[in-house]
């Protein structure tokens, strides 16, 4: 099974941590050159280094869209991907119903906006290199919403039917678009939920942890590097075929087929 990536180039957003820094590390082990994308400068220095030499980055804040349009687009004109990881830290928990429109706002753009903007600035690259990937790191909420996500569930939907439109558009330049869905998975993110549950609900963040670890059948959380091994092999050539499908990456936690 041919995994190597050598020669290739792999934009990972949001990869200074987490899920995000995971998938990095797993690309850059297969060969790939890695460009880190994220907001906080000195925390892309840092990642490269504990990386190596083919390691760069660019630095771009996805609440600001036009920001991230003049960064890629600088980038894209000396440079060219093989492969794209749309990545960036979900909305703010709470009830669909009594959210401000202006977080509905601000998710959009951030997700949607954005994996837009890094999409069609590297496409034409992926295009000329006859090989691109475009992996993007959602939820399990586009299968099953969760409950007190209502800004994700909404926003997550509309990305993952954002993807599968470019899967079928793009397939026949041998770019292929896919969804990873992670489920629970210890991060700052979800360590964040967690606390702000506990605080609701009045039990102590370790009660909070182990029920949210029994909801799933393997009976614990993800840790980040489960979620990149797939979106490492979706990068990889030996997922050529794979195209325009979700992936959930969530022990069995998802009810649904």
């Amino acid at each position: 099974m041919n995994l190597d990536l050598t020669h290739k180039t792999a934009v990972i957003c949001g990869s200074t941590q987490g899920i995000g820094f995971a998938a990095a590390t797993e690309l850059y082990a297969m060969g790939a050159n890695t460009v880190l994308v994220a907001r906080n400068e000195e925390k892309l220095k840092e990642a490269c280094a504990k990386l190596g030499e083919r390691c760069s980055y660019i630095v771009a804040d996805f609440q600001h869209p036009q920001q991230v349009e003049e960064a890629i687009q600088k980038w894209a004109s000396h440079n060219s991907a093989h492969i794209l990881v749309n990545n960036t830290g979900g909305p703010n928990p709470g009830k669909a119903s009594e959210a401000p429109v202006d977080e509905f706002r601000m998710a959009f753009n951030a997700h949607l906006i954005c994996n837009h903007i890094m999409a069609t600035a590297l496409i034409p690259g992926m295009k000329k290199n006859g090989y691109g990937r475009i992996i993007n790191v959602i939820s399990t909420s586009v299968k099953q919403p969760l409950p007190n996500l209502g800004v994700s569930n909404t926003i997550r939907g509309a990305v993952a039917n954002w993807s599968k439109t470019l899967a079928n558009e793009l397939g026949q330049f041998n770019i292929t678009v896919n969804n990873v869905l992670p489920g629970a998975t210890e991060t700052g993110r979800l360590e964040s939920i967690m606390k702000n549950k506990a605080e609701k609900t009045g039990h102590s963040f370790n009660d909070v942890k182990e029920e949210m670890s029994n909801e799933v059948p393997m009976k614990r959380l993800a840790q980040p590097e489960e979620i990149a091994a797939a979106i490492a092999f979706l990068a990889s050539p030996a997922a050529s075929y794979i195209n325009g499908i979700n992936v959930p990456v969530d022990g069995g936690r998802t009810m649904s087929l």
